[in-house]
């Protein structure tokens, strides 16, 4: 899986020797782009060491922006000159991406799917976070809001919207629609190879440029919509262990079609432990995990650990990382979130929202407007938003499991 590595700060006094009688021997550039153009092109960096190394006020910061060109220092180091999109993505030998894709279901997926189909978009979800359904499966923050905070930047915004949001464009895109699958789950939504035919056309409209890719991470959230169309049309557990082998082998595939199209690094997650969601452990009254559901899930594990290898190895590079759900939902459920920085779940296994009909869904309700589910109190005391997805305190805590290990993709 590699080491853990932080990416170190910038050597600010490198810079402060530099910037001592910048007046002389500083070269200035007059800059044609607008300020806000310069800031989604990372050169507020640059602007940032100016600020430190000078020691210049706010409002002469600003007095400086306002004058009728403005003004771009170039420092030279050793002889050579330092870009600030260079230094937004170079990080000790690795780089920074700035700009993230998401590709998947409902795990990453923050409002493709549409209002009139899709749950996402109506009460209670969104109650959390931003406080009205806004497409999220969850009462607030799921997987790709995570990451995209751990890179520092704005969530991506969603394919189905861009058209609504260009000025958001600069963080990436996300492609997710829920409900999805690497083939077709029969909820008539994009599957995982349409996703990235979406980004393929983006990229050769050129929405982005080869430096916009190269500074970029590829989100790939798979969460086995595959395995539950396989069961529901029929397949028996003797096919499984041959079905998974062919959507391994898929998005095997579909992860090198990812990276061809530029993107530096792409990020794809196991399989959460599905024996543990709530539509599992109702039969247990929320009190234990199905472990024969869970085997499976290993055996996929596994095989995907084995393509990622093998695509790392065919590209000489650790291009391809894998993002454990399995381990650090495991560790969450295990230990009832009991560590640092974490909320505490007392019923781990139970979901906040519970359908009271074996017919009926969290959000759904009767021909009269009554709601057929029931909610907590305190979302943020549960690990589990509905039947299959976590709350935004439940995502927090897998993401603070897995937040050490997310330095692996500046290596």
């Amino acid at each position: 899986m590699g080491n853990t590595i932080s990416p170190p700060d910038s050597k600010n006094e490198d810079y402060k020797h530099v910037m001592n009688g910048a007046l002389r021997v500083v070269l200035v550039k007059f800059l044609q782009l607008s300020f806000s153009r310069l800031l989604s092109n990372g050169y507020h960096i640059l602007f940032r060491f100016a600020l430190s190394s000078l020691s210049l006020s706010l409002m002469e910061f600003h007095t400086l922006l306002s004058s009728t060109f403005f003004l771009l220092f170039l420092f030279t180091i050793a002889g050579k000159t330092v870009c600030a999109n260079e230094e937004a993505q170079k990080v000790s030998g690795g780089y920074r991406p700035l700009k993230l894709f998401a590709f998947g279901d409902s795990y990453a997926d923050t409002g493709n799917n549409p209002k009139s189909l899709s749950s996402s978009w109506k009460n209670p979800y969104g109650v959390t976070f931003p406080g009205k359904p806004a497409g999220r499966y969850s009462d607030g923050r799921v997987l790709t809001d995570y990451i995209a905070r751990f890179m520092g930047i704005k969530s991506p915004l969603p394919y189905e919207l861009r058209k609504y949001g260009q000025h958001r464009l600069q963080h990436g895109l996300n492609f997710a629609y829920g409900g999805t699958g690497v083939f077709d789950t029969g909820n008539l939504q994009p599957n995982l190879s349409t996703q990235i035919g979406y980004f393929e056309r983006v990229v050769k409209e050129s929405v982005y440029t080869k430096r916009d890719l190269q500074s970029s991470l590829a989100l790939v959230a798979v969460s086995g919509n595959d395995y539950a169309a396989f069961t529901a049309s029929g397949g028996t557990d003797q096919g499984l262990p041959s079905f998974i082998s062919h959507v391994i082998n898929q998005m095997g595939i579909n992860l090198k079609r990812i990276r061809s199209l530029g993107v530096r690094r792409v990020l794809v997650t196991t399989l959460q432990p599905i024996g543990c969601l709530p539509r599992q452990t109702a039969f247990s009254s929320y009190q234990q995990c199905n472990e024969t559901d869970n085997s499976a899930v290993i055996f996929h594990n596994q095989l995907l650990q084995k393509v990622v290898t093998s695509l790392n190895n065919s590209t000489k590079g650790s291009n391809f990382l894998i993002l454990d759900l399995f381990n650090s939902f495991n560790a969450v459920l295990k230990n009832k979130g009991e560590f640092t920085g974490s909320a505490k779940f007392d019923t781990p296994l139970k979901p906040c929202c519970l359908a009271t009909r074996s017919d009926a869904f969290c959000g759904t309700l009767d021909d009269k407007g009554r709601r057929l589910y029931t909610v907590c109190n305190k979302p943020e005391s549960m690990f589990f938003w509905d039947s299959v997805h976590p709350t935004e305190a439940g995502w927090r805590s897998v993401y603070l499991t897995l937040r050490s290990s997310l330095n692996r993709i500046y290596n």
